[in-house]
């Protein structure tokens, strides 16, 4: 097998390059350059490691386990892993169970009646729910009087987006940008702006600075497998900023939000499955679609603070992953529509 690079593995095996830098700096992986050769190029130990790594993210597996699974010196550790895995499925498995025993019986109560009757069925079997902190009453199937503790602690380990959304409104703002389009933009776009923030005092003089990144192009845009990536950082509107930084004006817009940590991009596909599914809201994608990610953004929390430090404190490193939304004009559930609910009485 001969050599890969960046783009050539990140095609084949459908990891993002952030992420392969990513995997590298934790660890698991190493790359190599060659003399003739100014990028990283993966060898065939490397492109095995990277198939291993990307079925046991796809198995659910934390990143701190792969690394012990593939560091593993004997297959009991590497089990021991699996095994524990294994266990917080299957209580996740119940969990779902019971949540979807008691969505039936709360479904049969209505499924032959109007809807008023409905209505006052399911107002009948509502304090047999959360948030009251009651034991259950013996009804039916619904018979187990811990059913209520159950169904907390099943609501608990079931924990996703739908509890981490928050929608945004971001203000009208002006920032500092700097844009690259390369194999991998994402390594050099952030030094000038990094060596900006520290010889400006940008964080004395304004402490509330953001840090915002996007792609620029999207991966896969451009034939050549470059792509491009752009970040901005917050600055007052009367502030000079030195080249290669461009000064821009942000129009602001309404966001849905999901906070991740560094690097948990696959978190996005929560966020959209939310909007998607949400009965208030839908995507606000620009016009410029993969251009500039659709109008989505990286909100790279505590960044400015960090470069301000020279990186001295040892934050976590967070994001706020930002989809652009807008009142849905969509909303057909069962109790804002007056037309299917004259179709029920």
């Amino acid at each position: 097998m001969t050599d890969m690079t960046v783009s050539e593995v990140s095609k084949s095996l459908g990891i993002s390059t952030r992420m392969l830098r990513y995997y590298e700096k934790e660890g698991l992986i190493k790359t190599k350059r060659r003399e003739d050769y100014a990028y990283r190029i993966y060898d065939e130990t490397a492109v095995s490691q990277l198939r291993q790594i990307a079925v046991l993210r796809k198995l659910r597996i934390p990143l701190k386990d792969v690394a012990a699974i593939l560091n593993a010196s004997e297959i009991s550790e590497a089990l021991k892993v699996f095994l524990e895995k294994i266990r917080e499925i299957d209580g996740e498995i119940s969990s779902l169970s019971l949540i979807r025993d008691v969505l039936s019986e709360i479904a049969e109560l209505g499924a032959a009646g109007s809807l008023p009757l409905f209505e006052n069925k399911l107002l009948s079997v509502s304090d047999l729910l959360p948030p009251v902190k009651n034991q259950l009453k013996e009804n039916g199937a619904m018979n187990n009087e811990n059913k209520e503790e159950m169904l907390d602690k099943a609501n608990e380990k079931l924990k996703k987006a739908d509890d981490n959304v928050r929608i945004l409104l971001l203000p009208p703002f002006t920032v500092a940008s700097n844009h690259i389009v390369d194999f991998e933009p994402e390594e050099k776009v952030d030094k000038p702006v990094d060596k900006f923030i520290r010889e400006s005092g940008l964080y004395n003089i304004k402490p509330d600075s953001r840090f915002f990144g996007f792609n620029h192009p999207n991966p896969g845009v451009l034939k050549d497998g470059r792509h491009g990536y752009e970040v901005w950082v917050t600055v007052p509107d009367d502030m000079e900023v030195p080249k290669p930084l461009v000064k821009k004006h942000f129009v602001g817009g309404l966001y849905a939000a999901l906070a991740i940590k560094f690097p948990d991009f696959h978190r996005w596909n929560e966020l959209v499955r939310w909007v998607q599914g949400s009965e208030l809201y839908e995507e606000n994608y620009s016009e410029l679609g993969d251009e500039i990610m659709g109008g989505c953004l990286e909100e790279h929390l505590n960044w400015v603070y960090a470069s301000h430090t020279g990186w001295k404190d040892d934050i976590p490193g967070q994001l706020d992953l930002l989809l652009p939304i807008k009142k849905s004009t969509k909303r057909n559930n069962f109790y804002t529509n007056p037309q299917i609910r004259k179709t029920q009485t």
